[in-house]
């Protein structure tokens, strides 16, 4: 979003707007659909909202919160899984200019429960299970003043939904709240891949500015279906004029969705957009030169949660029509999209340079990400001034100013500090990747900053060493740890694949720059992932897997 198209201070801006606006647009046409149970047959059911059903929804949740006294930029822990109830809960919260405050489910009981402490919400809407666990582990209880269950009324004291729901039928006021574009939209807490998870504070013009990027950059067309395998990509849909088809898969493990279903649901539906982290790709891919399937009605995938193989690059452009593209942009929970890039580009050129030690190409930046690489520093930045902005070629911190970039982590001042930089009065959020910029103008990228191995004569990237060891044959994914103050290479193999000797993965790191000093090789029999897109490898813990051996 440039400055001639950004919203007035004045201006409400609020994502669910959009619902209202697809409801008078196209009132009857499906909004989201739901698997619900099978048939007879082992079929997959659905129930669906139509635009007109969920604006409704929503807005008697917005009403109704409203009638209970919960005031604008009010914080609510929302513990929902996904359902029908909980796109309309989240575009009710943002009508009602309440902030939700999202953690992932898969997170861990005492990380949810720090970032609970963390973001003390003031409110607290959960199915009747997170109602208990907030009860006997004791979830922010001095913060937490309202309680609503969805579902049926358990012993804790509160509302339900149903009586949000009948309160705010019966007010006929408007429901959406006149939010501006820097008012509190969401605290959205990160995976906590590299770290304690952070909550980003999100404002409703970093939702407005990540919608624009998105609908410009990938040309998304009003009635269109989407395949969100990560449910709270699917409210982005009706700012983008998409119909949501939420597949039957535990949402915490993509890595284990069951292919059938996925593929089954892009036929029934005839979804052309999908979005997926590389580990359901993969299984998918998989399946799909395994079965010689094809999915012609899907015209775009788009990728992200770590970057993706070539392999299932290569597997999932032969499934799709000739037309069709696998996307993979590049970004952050607090910062996104930054990049992008299509496979045809991976495959044709830069694969070949990622096999030799180059890092990944994550395509140019888009026009609303002013980006610049510094020099590496584990210490806070104050203004930009203060950094060494790089050339081209040299490896450095991926920082990024923009509308989509977040300001801060929520009451986290120190935090916020070693992330943020200060721009000529804008924030410039720091990454916490690194990489560097080729003569094209495109970005590379070589891994988490934090993630670097430094001993005193030299330095290795994980982005630049795990592409040399991925294109090996054999290998279905690497990682560069440190242990013993050395630099060791883990590797996950192909089933069924040879393993390698050392003799012959020695010659492969001696064979490369990016490589070069590597002598230690492990083998590990499936790496430890994150929760959310369960493909960021934890490097900490396979350290400490070669440390112990």
């Amino acid at each position: 979003m440039d400055a001639a198209t950004q919203p007035s201070p004045q201006e409400t801006v609020n994502v669910a707007a959009h619902v209202s606006r697809m409801a008078e647009e196209r009132p009857y046409a499906p909004a989201i659909f739901f698997p619900d149970g099978a048939d007879a047959r082992g079929r997959v059911r659905y129930t669906h909202y139509t635009y007109r059903q969920l604006d409704e929804a929503s807005d008697a949740i917005a009403l109704g919160l409203r009638s209970i006294g919960l005031e604008p930029e009010t914080r609510v822990a929302l513990m929902v899984r996904p359902s029908l109830e909980l796109f309309s809960l989240v575009f009710g919260l943002f009508k009602a200019g309440l902030a939700p405050v999202m953690v992932d489910p898969g997170i861990g009981l005492a990380n949810m429960k720090a970032c609970l402490a963390k973001a003390r919400p003031e409110a607290f809407i959960g199915i009747p299970t997170a109602q208990a666990a907030r009860l006997v582990l004791r979830w922010s209880p001095d913060s937490i003043r309202t309680v609503i269950t969805v579902g049926p009324r358990g012993p804790w004291r509160g509302l339900t939904l149903d009586d949000i729901e009948r309160r705010g039928r019966r007010d006929r006021g408007p429901a959406l709240a006149p939010t501006k574009r820097d008012d509190l939209a969401a605290i959205l807490f990160t995976s906590g891949s590299t770290g304690p998870p952070k909550g980003a504070v999100y404002t409703h013009g970093n939702f407005a500015a990540q919608v624009d990027a998105i609908r410009r950059m990938y040309d998304i067309r009003p009635g269109e279906i989407d395949l969100p395998t990560f449910p709270l990509f699917a409210l982005f849909d009706p700012a983008l004029g998409m119909t949501t088809v939420i597949p039957d898969m535990d949402p915490t493990r993509p890595a284990k969705a069951d292919p059938v279903k996925i593929a089954s649901a892009i036929e029934d539906f005839g979804v052309t957009n999908m979005f997926g982290s590389p580990a359901l790709l993969n299984a998918l891919g998989r399946w799909g030169e395994r079965e010689r399937r094809s999915l012609p009605c899907l015209k775009r995938v788009i990728s992200a949660g770590a970057p993706v193989p070539t392999h299932v690059l290569r597997r999932m452009r032969a499934m799709l029509p000739d037309d069709g593209e696998v996307v993979t942009p590049y970004g952050a929970t607090e910062c996104l999209p930054v990049a992008s890039i299509e496979s045809r580009e991976v495959l044709g050129e830069t694969a070949e340079r990622t096999a030799a030690g180059a890092g990944v190409c994550v395509g140019r930046p888009v026009p609303e990400a002013d980006v610049a690489i510094v020099a590496i520093d584990d210490g806070p930045i104050a203004r930009m001034e203060d950094a060494r902005v790089l050339e081209a070629g040299v490896v450095g911190e991926i920082t990024v100013r923009g509308p989509q970039a977040t300001r801060a982590y929520f009451e986290a001042p120190a935090q916020t500090a070693l992330a943020k930089i200060d721009d000529g009065g804008a924030v410039r959020h720091r990454m916490g990747d690194l990489g560097y910029f080729d003569d094209e103008g495109r970005l590379w990228f070589c891994g988490r900053k934090a993630q670097r191995v430094e001993t005193a004569d030299r330095t290795w990237f994980t982005g630049r060493v795990e592409g040399v060891f991925d294109a090996h044959a054999a290998v279905f994914r690497s990682a560069l740890v440190k242990a013993g103050g050395r630099p060791v290479v883990c590797l996950e193999l192909e089933p069924g694949r040879r393993r390698p000797t050392q003799s012959e993965l020695q010659a492969l790191a001696d064979a490369h720059e990016a490589t070069r000093g590597i002598t230690r090789f492990e083998f590990h029999p499936g790496f430890p992932v994150d929760i959310r897109h369960n493909a960021k490898i934890k490097r900490e813990q396979l350290g400490a897997w070669v440390a112990e051996r």
